[in-house]
């Protein structure tokens, strides 16, 4: 039973597509947050062909799973070129970024939240 005096940092139990829109992230980049609390966030990506994920670090550990597209990946300066069902581990602070090759789709996930997600 939760205890319904505590105020969590958290996102509702149920997040559904149709109802999200998609949020600005970089040009040719938009998200859609697709649930969270303090400890682990998931993130919808999408990507036109072209676009730029910039060369950045965080804190966080990033698990990405490609849904669909092709991506150069460039983690710590060893790039490799990703496709649909395939897997990517970022390590915190590690220097990361992507071009999309084929429009396409990543699926994040951050522990813990990116706060900075939040508006």
């Amino acid at each position: 039973m939760k205890n319904s005096t505590i105020k969590k940092t958290r996102s509702v139990d149920y997040i559904l597509d149709k109802d999200k829109e998609w949020e600005p992230a970089g040009e040719g980049v938009t998200r859609k947050i697709m649930g969270y609390d303090g400890q682990v966030m998931l993130v919808k990506v999408k990507f036109e062909k072209g676009a730029v994920g910039t060369t950045h670090a965080h804190y966080h550990t990033q698990t990405t799973y490609v849904a669909s597209g092709k991506f150069e990946f460039d983690i710590e300066g060893k790039k490799k070129i990703v496709s649909a069902g395939d897997g990517i581990y970022i390590e915190p602070d590690a220097l990361h970024g992507c071009v999309c090759l084929e429009p396409g789709i990543l699926i994040d996930c951050f522990s813990p939240m990116r706060a900075d997600f939040l508006k």
